[in-house]
């Protein structure tokens, strides 16, 4: 089950899509939003699977609000103009509906979703890292045979990703992402955008305003946790 969220300016174009989504058991509407900063707040409150997002609302363009979240839901644009396409798939979207939607567009942009999710878990299970676990980093000529539990951190740099043991800290060619699904979520926790922590290698926690913390890491590096994500190490961390 994909948990849904509708972001649109039009009520009309919500509820006809609210319609077309009711033959699609597998995927769950849990909020509509009718402009880009609406649907900022929701995503973060109802933390959806999925955003069926419009690009042109009166308050930001749905390119804007995507680049206001700290974590991205997949992406499946619904718009009247064509003109944007080629920048949608910038932003990694599954699909692009053009209005009116067609039942079959909606439909084979359902299919990539299933499709997509059955590849990802296959990856994850046949991928999975664990902290006893050695990995081979490369940085140029300079190469490491790493045990994970000896990583304390991984910060995203771009497209790469600097990883932090000991005292080194090269860079590799993998997005926080593709990391993130592959370390366990027992021992590495995303703490915000830019920033993956071994739970393990935590010196120190502090509270910080509006909810976030502070860790400071055992080779002293301070990494801010979002609010949202606040809420869930406390709960990860607590008896």
């Amino acid at each position: 089950m994909k948990r849904a969220l509708i972001v649109d300016d039009e009520r009309l174009a919500r509820t006809e899509l609210r319609n077309l989504l009711a033959e699609f058991p597998d995927i769950e509407i849990v909020g509509e939003a009718a402009n880009a900063s609406e649907g900022l707040e929701k995503t973060e409150t109802l933390s959806p699977d999925l955003l069926f997002l419009d690009i042109q609302m009166p308050d930001k363009t749905g390119f804007e609000m995507l680049s206001e979240m700290e974590k991205t839901p997949r992406v499946i644009f619904t718009t009247a103009y064509d003109e944007y396409a080629i920048k949608a798939f910038e932003y990694n979207a599954l699909d692009y509906l053009l209005k009116p939607i067609e039942p079959q567009r909606l439909a084979d942009a359902i299919q990539k979703l299933q499709q997509e999710e059955k590849e990802k878990q296959n990856a994850i299970n046949n991928n999975k890292l664990f902290e006893n676990d050695q990995v081979f980093v490369k940085d140029g000529d300079h190469c490491w045979f790493v045990k994970l539990s000896s990583i304390r951190l991984f910060e995203s740099v771009g497209n790469y990703a600097r990883v932090y043991f000991e005292n080194n800290k090269p860079l590799i060619l993998k997005s926080l992402n593709a990391l993130e699904e592959r370390l366990d979520d027992k021992v590495f926790f995303r703490a915000n955008r830019k920033h993956i922590v071994n739970m393990r290698m935590i010196e120190k926690i502090d509270t910080y305003f509006n909810g976030g913390l502070i860790l400071e890491m055992k080779g002293g590096e301070k990494i801010e946790v979002s609010r949202r994500q606040a809420v869930k190490f406390k709960e990860m961390m607590s008896l």
